[in-house]
């Protein structure tokens, strides 16, 4: 009852704010076209911050290519609806939901506007497992004919009971089980899934099995070729983590990392420093900053950190999904030692053994060995495009194009 009287007031005084700022809301100022499609994420897409929000800017800029106006709308509290990622979205030519004063003098909510515009929405690009949960229902009221795409990002279930493995916690599990529940039940009412990898298909048709349903958009990487400026092994000499910490398989990649991993590298390269990128960090994660072990936290711009080091790391130890950090290595040709988790939608072959490790000391010794044997670098480097090609936006165009004509 207290929040909701407390939501009402800043509501209230939001309302007051916009009326006497004169935010009117014009559905004239929006742009139609003859295939609109509504996004809705939890957030403006941080694009520099994290994986998931990257994925569906490039699927953005794809419907936007295709001339399909799209509508883009976040799970934010009205009062707390601000971005600084709006007005990039705007620059793009994306409808994008903001706070106004309809004709009415009300608020115009989040969910007023998808009322507003139902009729004329042919897609409804619902991403998450939540926000799936959270608005079909509303979004089918107002428009029975709208198709419902459920953008997985990731198999829920399936990465909270990987966690619940790793660390045994009943909690964990019960949510995993809740996880699989909104999953199926969100399936069921899709008229389209979408699975980020083939690993994530396979392990979602134990579960449900309409397999008509199901196309696979994974994350999108387009592979930056070299030239004279692209940085050789032997100038290169650190190791580099990119993740947002708001995911916690990267805090956990980063204690297995600093706990058992690098105290073994160390051991014969004790000059060998690593670098920890990503937004909101943990104080957990910032505890473990020295001069070795290089907690930087957020960079607008992680181009400068792959171009420039020896080997990029990810000992995921639960997860599922394709792992955007792995791709964009690869983007760089930034050879790369994860572990079968990290390397789940991605074909290494031939450099499985050589890339992957699932113990603390094989890690340890695939992250020597690439570092210390130039030769062998050299040749994981050269066969990063074969490993995302998969990838590419030409791919990815193409399946996009499946789920429009569905």
């Amino acid at each position: 009852m207290f929040k909701a009287l407390k939501t009402k007031f800043r509501n209230n005084k939001l309302r007051k704010k916009l009326l006497k700022n004169k935010v009117l809301f014009n559905i004239d100022s929006f742009s139609f076209s003859s295939k609109n499609v509504l996004i809705i994420d939890q957030i403006i897409p941080e694009f520099n911050k994290d994986s998931g929000s990257r994925r569906l800017t490039e699927i953005i800029k794809l419907l936007l290519e295709k001339d399909v106006s799209v509508f883009l709308v976040a799970d934010l509290k009205q009062y707390k609806y601000n971005s600084d990622y709006i007005e990039k979205f705007k620059a793009l030519g994306v409808n994008v939901y903001e706070p106004a004063i309809d004709e009415n003098g009300a608020l115009l909510t989040k969910e007023l506007f998808i009322e507003k515009i139902a009729s004329k929405l042919d897609i409804a690009w619902l991403h998450r497992p939540n926000i799936f949960e959270k608005y079909n229902t509303q979004i089918k009221k107002h428009n029975p004919n709208i198709k419902l795409v459920f953008d997985m990002v990731d198999f829920h279930y399936l990465r909270l009971s990987r966690e619940w493995k790793d660390n045994q916690d009943a909690k964990t599990k019960a949510e995993a089980e809740r996880y699989l529940q909104i999953e199926i039940d969100n399936c069921k009412k899709a008229d389209s899934i979408i699975v980020i990898s083939e690993d994530d298909k396979v392990e979602l048709i134990k579960h449900y099995n309409t397999i008509s349903k199901m196309v696979v958009i994974g994350n999108i990487h387009d592979y930056i070729p070299k030239n004279e400026t692209f940085i050789t092994p032997e100038k290169r000499n650190e190791l580099l983590f990119v993740g947002g910490f708001k995911h916690m398989p990267n805090e956990d990649a980063v204690l297995y990392l600093y706990n058992d991993i690098m105290p073994l590298v160390w051991e014969q390269h004790p000059d060998i420093k690593i670098n920890i990128v990503g937004s909101y960090p943990t104080e957990t994660v910032l505890a473990l900053h020295s001069e070795q072990f290089n907690v930087i936290g957020f960079v607008e711009d992680v181009a400068a950190y792959y171009k420039t080091a020896k080997l990029f790391v990810a000992p995921l130890k639960y997860g599922a999904g394709v792992k955007g950090k792995i791709g964009q290595s690869f983007e760089y040709s930034l050879p790369v030692v994860t572990t079968d988790i990290g390397a789940e939608g991605f074909d290494f072959s031939p450099y499985n053994e050589t890339m992957i490790a699932n113990n603390a000391k094989d890690f340890a010794d695939s992250i020597i060995a690439l570092y210390t044997n130039n030769e062998l670098w050299e040749a994981a480097s050269g066969h990063s495009k074969k490993i995302i090609q998969p990838f590419s936006l030409q791919h990815i165009s193409n399946t996009i194009d499946v789920v429009l004509s569905k």
